[in-house]
């Protein structure tokens, strides 16, 4: 198991942008103090290659880590392909995806701060249950604001919430103001994650006593710091497989975090010249990186956040409740989008159909059952594997097989049933929305 995590800043060709604040000038420190804690914010900022990870955040990793890499040798048959397709198994996590990879080392910094709550907010569930776990296992109060679309459609991740000992409740909701607003203005609303960490981020810095903090999932950078952890581990097991590094390495992507996990340590071996492809594949309904501008805008619908510099298609954006809503974002992490824009990443999206037909097709060879969000990156394994059938080429494909797909079977019920449709966000939809961001500081 990886005793550093990776620090893709410090490789990138060109540096960073710096967040902005209301004024337009760059963000410092103090001012993220209110929401995060130093010793995050420190890492935040970082321009250090590696960091040291912990040994009590060892410890508690040690519980399913490292996580195994698997041969998809069944799907392999099927496809009839001369590609090695690996994929990295973070669904043995106790929480069932990559989150408790950055919740674990996020409880346990705020915990070490003196924080007693934290506040967050969730998309599918997949986030807020793996920070109720970390909370439960470091001593914090947790609560989370969870999309009103997936509280709905996904009511057991609550339950997986609740069980360790997390408040969860629907968002946009009547406890701040930001989600009042909202309820007022569209009623309706399916929500969003942009409204979800609006109220989140609102409860923290609100609380008077000074003894809550925000924790986010994706996008920020020392997020995708922790996440590296799984492209490490991948690194060494294909040297056990006799492997030679990836041809091509593919992860779904929403916020960045799970992508960023097993890809950044490769994108650290491009920088240095290996000829590797790399994917991350995003929904048509949502494609923040393929549709979206790279521009300044808030992380946040309230406007509560810096300006971040990033792949968005409007902090306003409302995504249709398509059943990957871990992938529903409006925009896209500053790193992964800045590696976008320096030509190391080919970006893709896919319509949930043929992401669900993806899902089945693995279900039945590989037996096992994805979680909505990971079956974009397998539609686009069997895209490439069946390319290198095409060319008679042996390539290996490593992928991130970021969580299973047990409390998602609404989901693949309304496929079955013919319930769900294509859909591609229209183009009249994008250009109103990136209206919300025209006055903004220019990149």
């Amino acid at each position: 198991m990886p005793r550093q995590w990776y620090n893709l800043v410090a490789d990138l060709p060109h540096p960073m942008l710096p967040p902005l604040g209301p004024d337009g000038k760059p963000v410092n420190p103090e001012m993220l103090s209110k929401v995060f804690p130093m010793n995050l914010i420190e890492q935040e900022v970082s321009s250090k290659r590696w960091i040291d990870i912990p040994e009590e955040i060892l410890e508690i990793l040690y519980r399913w880590r490292p996580t195994p890499l698997k041969r998809a040798v069944y799907l392999e048959k099927f496809l009839n392909t001369p590609a090695h397709i690996y994929y990295k198994d973070e669904s043995v996590s106790p929480a069932g995806s990559h989150k408790p990879n950055t919740a674990v080392p996020q409880a346990w910094y705020n915990k070490k701060f003196g924080i007693k709550k934290i506040v967050t907010e969730t998309g599918a569930g997949q986030w807020g249950s793996a920070m109720a776990f970390a909370c439960n296992l470091v001593g914090l109060e947790c609560k989370v604001y969870m999309v009103r679309i997936s509280f709905d459609q996904k009511p057991f991740r609550k339950t997986m919430m609740q069980i360790w000992g997390a408040k969860c409740i629907a968002s946009p909701s009547n406890e701040t103001n930001a989600g009042r607003e909202i309820l007022k203005r569209m009623p309706d609303t399916p929500g969003s994650l942009g409204i979800a960490i609006s109220e989140a981020v609102e409860e923290a810095v609100m609380d008077s006593t000074g003894s809550s903090r925000y924790a986010l999932g994706s996008v920020l950078n020392h997020v995708l710091l922790h996440q590296t952890i799984i492209g490490l581990e991948a690194k060494k097991q294909l040297k056990l497989f006799n492997e030679k590094n990836p041809d091509i390495v593919i992860g779904c992507v929403g916020g960045g975090s799970n992508f960023a996990g097993i890809a950044f340590p490769f994108v650290y071996d491009k920088i240095n010249g290996s000829n590797i492809n790399i994917i991350p594949v995003e929904p048509k309904a949502c494609p923040s990186i393929t549709r979206g501008s790279f521009a300044y805008d808030f992380g946040d619908t309230a406007g509560m956040t810096p300006l971040l510099p990033m792949f968005t298609l409007g902090h306003n954006f409302i995504p249709k409740p398509i059943h990957a809503g871990g992938l529903r974002y409006h925009g896209m992490a500053p790193l992964v989008s800045q590696a976008v824009k320096e030509g190391l990443m080919e970006p893709k999206a896919y319509d949930q159909l043929k992401c669900y037909e993806a899902a089945l097709t693995w279900a039945r060879t590989e037996g096992t059952i994805c979680a909505p969000e990971t079956s974009h990156a397998i539609a686009c394994v069997i895209d490439e594997a069946l390319k290198a059938k095409n060319e008679a080429k042996e390539k290996t494909i490593l992928f991130n097989y970021s969580g299973h797909g047990l409390l998602d079977l609404k989901g693949y019920e309304n496929y079955l049933s013919g319930n769900l449709t294509e859909y591609s966000l229209p183009e009249n939809d994008l250009k109103e929305s990136l209206e919300s961001i025209k006055n903004f500081p220019k990149i």
